[in-house]
């Protein structure tokens, strides 16, 4: 008969991710003039009496005294607490529910606001061990119980001793006094709990430093719910990736590491060993040496909308999905183009320039309106097509070439070929992809087939354009303006110089790749490409995916989900599903999706699977990848 686990657990900034009398505080000394010294002294007590630094009781009374609080607040503290429960406490509801004749809490917070809390989770009162309040006849809180042994010193160790239980205790807590249960001998192992607050001296003291609650059940084989620990799985982001995409990988469970620049490639291929999941933006090169090294590598994550820096081939192989944001800049690249091509065809950037130099050229020569004049959009995709329609609003007449068959917005023209767009157009605005076939697609040749006086708008691709074909044609007058944002080559960061050949030219506007660099921009990619990445390794979801097939599903409830990934040859679907026979499981949705490389199958499944089930999935010949997810 296997032997009963009992989970001890903390409450305070363990099961939530606050100290409640840190919340009580803030609620109980609105209004008092020396509410920030009160609330500081009360956060540096707390502190002090977690790290062994201060005796609990000592603690307690002095930070009584200093609330000031009353019976009705609690009320509030408790609506409060309600938002602020552990996310990882709040991913494994389950396991509260599942096990609550075995969860304790043993706090030296108090009943009065920890049992509505915990009461949601399936806690019962009765396994409920914490202070209590002493009121007087206005609802004050004047004192608390001190005949409660938890109010004293080593009370938890005490009120385990009492409890008698039998089996195997665990305590999970981030506090000294959840140390002093196993360094009394009452619990067979301390669980340091750092997914809020990580303090060394107690982790030092721990047989498992544990970052979620996710970790815990993972390493005792509890773990109903995600197959693996959230807290294992490695993300790397680089490149400055907003705060917003590095807080909501943080919010996940994941184990974040973030790095402000690009790598080089020898770097990455170093980095990459460890790392589940990679974040990046336009400069990092994703090459095939590096995805060599990329044993764990489950998907990467472009927080911009271009992938050509990304080998994505190799990614198929190795069965790495890869997200990208293709709406998210999309408004900031065109306002980009509206404001250089305003800017360009009145010459403003060159007068402010000789302006700042104390020069006065109040001049009509050669500045012109944008009203009737021709643009010429080459790529008419998400960012074309909303320039075009931007563009016609301010009287332009709107041309455009694709190499794929795009329904016109408003009154625009499609073009049936480059060189007639180049020839007609006043101003040209590139908006391609970083595909191999757009290389130079504008190299001396067309250049030379643009009218004369023409301006060019690049917030692309820097490979697109010839640049010393660029720098002629602007320096004999053949062009008479150009906006520039993306160059063949770009510093890895900020620190490194920039050169180019079109540096000092007439009428020329040069940017460090910034087209989508706005704070609207930054966000809504920091939300939306994390969101995919969780959804796939969540559910295995592929939507948006841009080198995997896409399939969307739901959040499976109450069953198993395999994912297989594979070759996209003949039979795989049929052994999948005959290993599944052999052992007699029931199959309660199957979803596959191909492209001409792989194979991409999610299976679930109702019932528990063994290990020989899942070596036998893996073994298929052309797997390249199987994952289960719960």
């Amino acid at each position: 008969m296997a032997v009963t686990k009992k989970f001890i657990i903390d409450f305070d900034s363990t099961f939530t991710q606050v100290e409640a009398l840190d919340i009580l505080g803030e609620i109980s000394l609105n209004g008092d003039p020396k509410k920030e010294e009160k609330l500081q002294a009360i956060k540096d007590i707390t502190d002090q009496g977690m790290e062994g630094n201060l005796t609990f009781r000592e603690s307690l009374e002095r930070r009584i005294d200093l609330l000031n609080a009353t019976k009705p607040q609690i009320s509030d503290l408790i609506a409060s607490l309600r938002n602020k429960v552990s996310k990882s406490f709040q991913r494994n509801k389950e396991f509260f529910q599942d096990n609550a004749d075995d969860i304790y809490i043993i706090s030296n917070g108090f009943k009065d606001f920890i049992i509505p809390i915990v009461a949601e989770y399936g806690i019962k009162e009765e396994n409920v061990f914490a202070n209590e309040f002493v009121y007087d006849e206005n609802e004050n809180i004047i004192d608390f119980n001190r005949d409660n042994l938890l109010s004293k010193n080593n009370g938890k160790p005490e009120t385990i001793k009492r409890l008698n239980l039998e089996g195997d205790i665990y305590v999970i807590g981030d506090g000294y006094t959840d140390y002093e249960i196993k360094a009394s001998g009452v619990a067979n192992k301390f669980y340091a709990f750092t997914e809020n607050v990580n303090r060394p001296k107690v982790r030092a003291k721990a047989d498992h430093v544990a970052p979620s609650l996710d970790e815990i059940l993972y390493v005792n084989k509890m773990n109903k719910k995600f197959s693996y620990p959230k807290s294992r799985i490695n993300v790397l982001l680089l490149e400055n990736v907003h705060p917003i995409g590095v807080e909501l990988m943080k919010q996940e469970g994941y184990n974040v590491e973030v790095v402000s620049s690009a790598l080089s490639e020898e770097e990455l291929a170093e980095k990459i060993k460890s790392v589940s999941i990679l974040g990046i933006r336009s400069k990092t090169q994703v090459t095939k040496k590096v995805l060599e090294n990329a044993n764990r590598l489950m998907a990467i994550g472009a927080f911009c909308i271009g992938t050509n820096q990304i080998d994505l081939e190799t990614c198929q192989e190795k069965g790495i999905a890869v997200f990208n944001a293709p709406f998210s800049n999309t408004r900031s690249v065109v306002e980009m183009a509206i404001a250089e091509i305003i800017f360009l065809r009145r010459k403003l950037f060159d007068k402010s320039v000789n302006m700042h130099q104390g020069v006065w050229d109040k001049s009509a020569t050669g500045s012109f309106e944008v009203r009737g004049k021709k643009l010429g959009i080459i790529g008419y995709g998400n960012i074309g097509a909303q320039l075009s329609v931007l563009a016609e609003n301010l009287g332009m007449d709107v041309y455009y070439y694709d190499v794929l068959e795009k329904l016109a917005l408003g009154n625009a023209t499609k073009v049936d070929s480059l060189d007639e767009l180049l020839e007609t157009c006043d101003i040209i605005s590139l908006h391609v992809d970083g595909r191999k076939e757009n290389h130079l697609l504008l190299d001396r040749e067309r250049i030379q087939k643009m009218k004369k006086g023409a301006l060019l708008i690049n917030l692309s691709r820097g490979h697109v354009v010839e640049i010393p074909a660029l720098r002629d044609a602007l320096e004999s007058g053949h062009l008479a303006g150009a906006g520039i944002d993306v160059f063949p080559s770009e510093p890895k960061n900020n620190d490194e110089p920039f050169e180019s050949e079109l540096l000092n030219l007439p009428n020329t506007i040069l940017t460090p790749h910034i087209g989508g660099s706005t704070s609207e921009a930054q966000v809504n990619i920091a939300k939306f490409v994390p969101g995919k990445i969780m959804e796939y390794i969540n559910t295995g979801n592929t939507y948006n995916s841009v080198n995997f097939p896409n399939i969307q599903l739901p959040f499976l409830q109450d069953a198993h989900r395999l994912i297989h990934i594979h070759l996209n040859e003949p039979g795989v679907m049929a052994k999948i599903n005959q290993i599944l026979a052999n052992h007699q499981i029931n199959i309660v949705g199957q979803y596959l999706k191909t492209n001409e490389k792989i194979g991409y199958v999610i299976t679930d499944i109702d019932k528990a699977y063994s290990t020989d089930v899942i070596d036998e999935l893996k073994n298929i010949s052309g797997t390249i990848r199987f994952r289960m997810l719960y």
